[in-house]
């Protein structure tokens, strides 16, 4: 390196550098654009890149094992959306639970004449609980990085499933912002699991450890489950291994 330039001259440089690659990576074609990209997509970008072109959101999260008969959790309704594809499609009975008011309040309006459709103001979890959420449109939980926050109530999980005598989930989804590892670790651990033959599943990487204790959840769901699909940290599902139905 020549002694003359300085750090913040050799930094200036290295943006500039970093600005035409990046140029280059929107605007550029053929073999520069490819090398671009490969420079400034990251792992999770290319998974994402990969799902986008599954047209995963529509091919796979709503191509479910379910019919009109089945039993759907929905955890982290936010606005609803995926509860009213689902039951566009299967037209089932749906549980959506939404801990942040505003949001509940709009998934109850949305879907206050259908009565197969049920909305909970609090979320599911290991125990009973009131947590701090911080709030980010969809991104709102526990782990959000906002000011922002308001007091939420939590539910035991087994509980929940006691007091309404339900036996078996057919789907359960999870995209509750970080709060999946205690969830699922604690389905675990209580032998809830193969009470649910669908769990799809969201998992974040922000969360502490999250690596380590998404692995350790998968190796234990092996046991009673099997993947239909994984696209890691943005979808994947989880089907029942013993995957005869269950009256409930």
């Amino acid at each position: 390196m020549n002694p003359a330039l300085s750090n913040a001259t050799v930094v200036e440089v290295l943006k500039t550098v970093r600005r035409h690659l990046a140029f280059v990576f929107h605007k550029g074609e053929g073999f520069l654009r490819r090398v671009a990209k490969l420079v400034f997509t990251s792992p999770l970008e290319k998974v994402y890149a990969a799902w986008l072109e599954a047209e995963g959101d529509l091919r796979l999260r709503l191509n479910c094992d379910i019919t009109e008969r089945s039993l759907v959790f929905d955890l982290g309704g936010y606005k609803g959306q995926w509860a009213s594809d689902i039951f566009a499609r299967y037209c089932c009975e749906i549980h959506v639970f939404e801990p942040v008011p505003a949001f509940a309040n709009t998934i109850r309006w949305r879907f206050e004449r259908n009565k197969r459709i049920h909305v909970h103001q609090f979320g599911l979890a290991p125990k009973d609980a009131e947590v701090d959420f911080a709030v980010n449109a969809d991104g709102t939980g526990m782990f959000a990085r906002e000011r922002n926050s308001i007091r939420v109530r939590l539910v035991r999980f087994d509980d929940f499933l006691e007091q309404n005598k339900i036996n078996t989930i057919d789907l359960m989804k999870i995209n509750i912002e970080g709060g999946e590892y205690d969830l699922l670790e604690h389905i675990l651990i209580s032998g809830l699991a193969p009470r649910i033959r669908n769990i799809q599943v969201q998992f974040h990487e922000f969360v502490p450890d999250a690596e380590q204790r998404m692995r350790a959840i998968q190796a234990k769901l092996s046991q009673t489950h099997f993947l239909t699909y994984q696209y890691k940290f943005i979808w994947e599902n989880w089907r029942r291994a013993d995957d005869a139905e269950v009256t409930k």
